[in-house]
């Protein structure tokens, strides 16, 4: 048991504590430590987060030095409320990239998420948006970063590209963060992009349009360019997606004209057609990307940015309950967010049990061997 102090020292121990020295009666490490533990085993509001500490001091006690026992839920409040939240994101980050080496061409998929209930309007606070890189092959999410709102993705972004290292990955973005700067960061950092085109960038988009079409009307005579097709069926549900990508030089030096997007390569055209119950629903999107122009390489990497919905903000809302939360004092918004992404990481990759992450937290909250298992499977020496 001793060694998940050892684990908790090594994530947390370089956080700067927010208090006034003569007001701590529980240590810094302990409140965060108690706070994880909870969350992986359910808990969602700080009297829980209390009731967890309570019932299982003695455990605690175990690799926790607790001098003034199990802090109140007023005190977890209250040091969430202040702890500095890119101090505790950037621990996160940290952690991650000292227990994770990213696999080459890993898609790291970026996104942004609000928390819907963190508002206040008496106090004319907004809902917290928080941005979030997620590895689809190594199922981690990287590292996140509150932002001021919405529109601000696009300064956002760049800030958490900094933090990460995405060398040798492909970094798949929203059309919110289809931005020339965005892209030159990302070929500066040796990665590679798609890029998702939308109306905030009109003129490329209807450029790419424009060459697609008179591709197709000339059959892809002559140019360039590459094909891949996916069918999924299931549950009286057939759902088609058809992939084009064009790397035709004189097409790219064209749509690139003023050379204001780097390494840029080639263009993509995903068309999906939805059957279902009769009826049929068709979708056309477009993208620019610096990979050299393989449909299937294109393909996995459109396909995969989705994981972050699947695989992050869907299970943070129905098994994490986090659009639920009315958890919005300070920052305690944005750090239990945080909070919540660690226990999301650990209980992914803890696998002696094949079980959905629902099934995971229940087990940690019977079993404290089985949470201790839980802390320890990011382990660098696991």
């Amino acid at each position: 048991m001793a060694a998940a102090g050892c684990v908790f020292e090594s994530w947390f121990g370089d956080i700067e504590d927010p208090r006034i020295e003569r007001t701590k009666q529980h240590k810094l490490i302990d409140i965060i430590a108690i706070t994880l533990c909870a969350v992986i085993c359910g808990a969602d509001a700080w009297t829980e987060i209390e009731e967890f500490g309570a019932t299982r001091e003695d455990w605690l006690r175990t690799f926790l030095q607790l001098p003034n026992g199990i802090p109140s839920h007023d005190t977890f409040s209250r040091v969430f409320s202040m702890l500095e939240p890119t101090a505790f994101q950037n621990a996160f980050v940290n952690w991650v990239q000292d227990v994770v080496k990213l696999t080459a061409h890993e898609i790291v998929a970026i996104d942004g998420k609000t928390l819907r209930r963190s508002h206040d309007g008496r106090l004319g606070k907004s809902a917290v948006h928080m941005i979030s890189a997620w590895a689809e092959q190594n199922r981690l999410v990287l590292g996140q970063m509150e932002v001021e709102d919405k529109t601000n993705e696009i300064t956002a972004i760049p800030e958490l590209l900094r933090l990460l290292d995405v060398h040798g990955c492909i970094v798949t973005i929203d059309a919110m963060g289809c931005q020339r700067d965005i892209a030159a960061q990302i070929m500066a950092e040796e990665a590679d992009y798609v890029l998702a085109l939308k109306e905030n960038q009109g003129t490329l988009l209807r450029d790419t349009r424009d060459t697609f079409e008179m591709a197709e009307k000339a059959q892809y005579r002559r140019i360039a360019h590459d094909d891949y097709q996916e069918v999924n069926k299931g549950h009286g549900r057939v759902e088609i997606r058809r992939y084009w990508t064009i790397s035709e030089p004189n097409y790219i030096a064209y749509l690139n004209r003023e050379g204001r997007w780097p390494g840029l390569q080639s263009i993509g055209m995903v068309k999906t057609e939805c059957r279902e119950k009769g009826k049929t629903r068709r979708e056309t999107r477009y993208f620019i990307s610096s990979l050299g122009g393989e449909a299937r390489e294109f393909a996995q990497a459109v396909r995969r940015h989705w994981g972050i919905e699947n695989r992050v903000h869907w299970v943070l809302d129905v098994i994490f309950r986090e659009d639920d939360s009315r958890i919005r004092q300070g920052h305690s918004a944005q750090n239990l967010a945080t909070v919540r992404h660690m226990a999301l990481n650990l209980l992914r990759h803890e696998t002696s049990i094949q079980k959905g992450i629902k099934t995971k937290r229940m087990k940690a909250a019977w079993s404290p061997d089985y949470l201790l298992r839980v802390l320890h499977s990011l382990d660098l020496d696991a």
